[in-house]
């Protein structure tokens, strides 16, 4: 017990690393603690660095949407947040967003937890039975994401945006030996374009407002977290299907974040990043099938889990969430008094670089050639006013095709 406590502070510890500085991801870190497994070993159990892994991946899911919101520096859980966190942040409500993404992250796990029971039931026979047809209801959703555009030329636009970031999409996740190819494609994409239209129109950061004033009324935070649990459950058991995916699902659910509002939305991407997580831990212990790195780390320490392990770990699930608020409101606070101290100019030109040498030590210099286009085509939805969400098209056209073809 005394093993499994330490390893849940120490998840806790790295989920922060992991969370607050961009470009570190908690499959980076899982992929070191298997690569030094023999030698960790000699000190602890197979199932306390798996403690470790779970309480990393959610914690990260929690204080990931900070660098994101505040500094626009986006993963593919959190790209589609960035724009309505980021007019929050120039509104002075910076932690009024990081509050919500936090309540929709924390609200999802309880809700999550609470279907295990008939989730472990569900999966394997939801899992057969919808499978083939993953990618007819990914072309529906990107169809009507098109057509609910308003206006031909809104609606040509959209069609552009997701063929063109679809086909980019394509050819940057399957172009050889390209390590970390999201990161350049998504910081262009949803990043540096923000970036620069905020450049543009001389945007200013005002003094941010640390205050519990705003508030979502319940049906809307309760279709939210609905909306978050359906779709992060669709993504963790379905190959090739991600918490970006489950948020453009999400979205479509609730009809977008005019018909939710800006608070809503952001719990309800919140509570994807977070249910993502957990139903691949719960896909790994049900059909032994796992969705992304951290958990395929699990499943190459222990191999499998058994139900008292999965009892072990439900409770170091909420010990981790519940630490994770409050760690995740403090650095709400911190950053808040930092950002409105800060030249935005100087901050988002300080960003761009930061990015740039990011993408250099990831990716290369074809990492920034990615960068360069993605950004390119990441202004487009700016200046012909439609809905970023379209350059999701670089990750869902992609998925479209691999189960459509193959």
């Amino acid at each position: 017990m005394l093993s499994t406590i330490i390893a849940i502070f120490v998840g806790i510890f790295c989920g922060i690393f992991t969370g607050l500085i961009p470009g570190i991801h908690i499959n980076l870190v899982s992929l070191l603690i298997v690569s030094f497994s023999p030698f960790l070993l000699k000190y602890t159990d197979p199932f306390s660095l798996i403690i470790v892994i779970i309480a990393m991946g959610i914690t990260h899911t929690f204080l990931d949407f900070i660098p994101s919101i505040f500094l626009g520096v986006p993963e593919a859980e959190t790209a589609l947040s960035i724009l309505p966190g980021h007019k929050m942040v120039l509104k002075g409500y910076a932690f009024e967003a990081i509050k919500f993404t936090t309540v929709g992250c924390f609200l999802s796990v309880i809700v999550t937890l609470c279907l295990f029971p008939f989730l472990i039931w569900f999966i394997p026979k939801f899992s057969d039975t919808v499978s083939p047809y993953i990618g007819i209801i990914l072309l529906a959703i990107v169809i009507f994401m098109t057509l609910k555009e308003h206006g031909k030329d809104k609606k040509f636009w959209a069609f552009f945006v997701v063929t063109v970031s679809g086909i980019f999409g394509y050819i940057v996740l399957n172009f050889p030996n390209l390590r970390d190819p999201l990161f350049p494609m998504l910081s262009g994409l949803f990043g540096i374009s923000m970036l620069i239209d905020s450049l543009k129109n001389n945007a200013k950061i005002p003094k941010q407002r640390v205050t519990e004033n705003l508030e979502v009324p319940k049906t809307k935070m309760s279709l939210a977290i609905i909306a978050s649990t359906f779709a992060g459950t669709l993504t963790g058991f379905f190959p090739g299907l991600g918490a970006a995916q489950a948020s453009i699902i999400g979205s479509m659910v609730v009809g977008g974040i005019k018909k939710i509002g800006t608070i809503a939305y952001l719990a309800l991407q919140g509570g994807i990043n977070t249910t993502n997580f957990i139903i691949s831990l719960l896909t790994f212990y049900s059909i032994d099938k796992a969705r992304n790195g951290a958990i395929i780390a699990v499943q190459e320490i222990v191999g499998d889990i058994s139900t008292v392990d999965l009892l072990y770990i439900v409770c170091a699930i909420l010990i981790s969430a519940g630490l994770a608020v409050f760690l995740t409101m403090f650095f709400a606070k911190k950053f808040s008094k930092m950002i409105e101290k800060v030249n935005y100019i100087y901050l988002s030109y300080s960003i761009i670089c930061l990015i740039l040498i990011l993408c250099f030590v990831f990716s290369g210099f074809i990492g920034l050639f990615i960068l360069f286009i993605a950004t390119m085509i990441g202004l487009i939805p700016i200046y012909v006013g439609i809905g970023k969400n379209h350059s999701m098209g670089c990750l869902l056209i992609p998925v479209i095709l691999y189960f459509l073809v193959g």
